[in-house]
C-alpha cells in the first residue's frame, strides 16, 4: 500500500521525503481546503523533493465553478507544472449544479498530458457518485481522491468500498481526510492500494486582532513513519 502526504509547505514536503512516503500532494492553505502553491514554493520544491510529486490546482477557496479568468489561469498554472517536471496534476471542475463539469475537466486533462490527472474532493460534492465515476473513467482520469461524500474518510468508507468495486481497477480511488495513525490500517484491511494523509501537527497558533486565530501545521516525520508501519508491515 502506498502513501501520500499532502503537503502544506516546502517543510511539510521536506519531512514527507525524509520519513519515507510514496509521494506528495503539494497545496497551500489547507485550513480552507487547498490552493495552488505559489511560484517560489513550487520551483523550491520541483528542484530539493526526488518523490513524485503532485501538485494541486485551484485557484480560490469556495466552490469548484470557475470564471473564464480563473480557468486560464488554472491552465497556466498546469503548463507552469509541466515546465517544472512535476509527476501529476489534482484538479476538477463543477457545473452549477455540482455534476462534472466535463468540457472544462477535458480540457484540463489535456493541458496536463503527460502528466497524471488526480481528480480532487470536488467529487464529494457530486450528488450521483457512481455517475460520476464512469465519466471521469471515460475522461482518463487516473485516480480520485475522496472521503466518501463524509467529513472524515473512514465515516465514508462503505462508499469508497463501493466506489472501488464499481471502479473494476480502471480508475484508483484514492481516500483522504483524516486518515492518521490510528485508522490508517482500516483502509489497508479494506483492500485500497492507496492513501492520502496531511500527518500534520500544530506547530504555532497566533492571536490577531486583524486575523483572529491562526494554527500553523506542519506534517510530522514520526507520524508519517508510524502511518507507512502500519499499512506497509503485516
Amino acid at each position: 500500500m502506498k502513501l501520500e502526504i499532502c503537503a502544506n509547505s516546502y517543510q511539510s514536503a521536506i519531512n514527507g521525503q525524509k520519513a519515507g512516503a510514496d509521494s506528495i500532494e503539494l497545496c497551500s492553505e489547507l485550513s480552507v481546503g487547498g490552493i495552488t502553491p505559489s511560484y517560489g514554493l513550487l520551483k523550491k520544491v520541483s528542484q530539493e523533493i526526488t518523490i513524485p510529486v503532485n501538485v494541486l490546482i485551484r485557484p480560490r477557496s469556495g466552490n469548484f465553478q470557475y470564471s473564464e479568468e480563473e480557468f486560464s489561469l488554472m491552465k497556466e498554472n498546469i503548463k507552469l507544472c509541466k515546465e517544472l517536471n512535476f509527476n501529476g496534476i489534482v484538479s476538477g471542475v463543477l457545473n452549477p449544479d455540482n455534476t462534472i463539469d466535463i468540457e472544462r475537466t477535458k480540457e484540463l486533462i489535456a493541458v496536463s498530458k503527460p502528466l497524471s490527472f488526480t481528480f480532487h474532493r470536488a467529487f464529494d460534492c457530486v450528488e450521483n457518485s457512481k455517475e460520476a465515476l464512469k465519466i471521469l473513467i471515460d475522461l482518463g482520469v487516473e485516480s480520485i481522491l475522496t472521503s466518501g461524500k463524509q467529513d472524515k474518510a473512514e465515516e465514508g468508507i462503505e462508499l469508497l468500498k463501493e466506489l472501488q468495486l464499481f471502479a473494476e481497477n480502471n480508475i484508483v480511488i484514492l481516500p483522504g481526510s483524516g486518515i492518521n495513525t490510528t485508522n490508517a490500517r482500516v483502509f489497508r484491511d479494506a483492500g485500497f492500494h492507496q492513501i492520502h494523509s496531511s500527518a500534520s501537527k500544530i506547530i504555532a497558533t497566533e492571536k490577531s486582532i486583524f486575523f483572529g486565530n491562526t494554527i500553523q501545521t506542519v506534517s510530522n516525520i514520526a507520524s508519517i513513519k508510524e502511518i507507512l508501519k502500519r499499512i506497509k508491515n503485516a
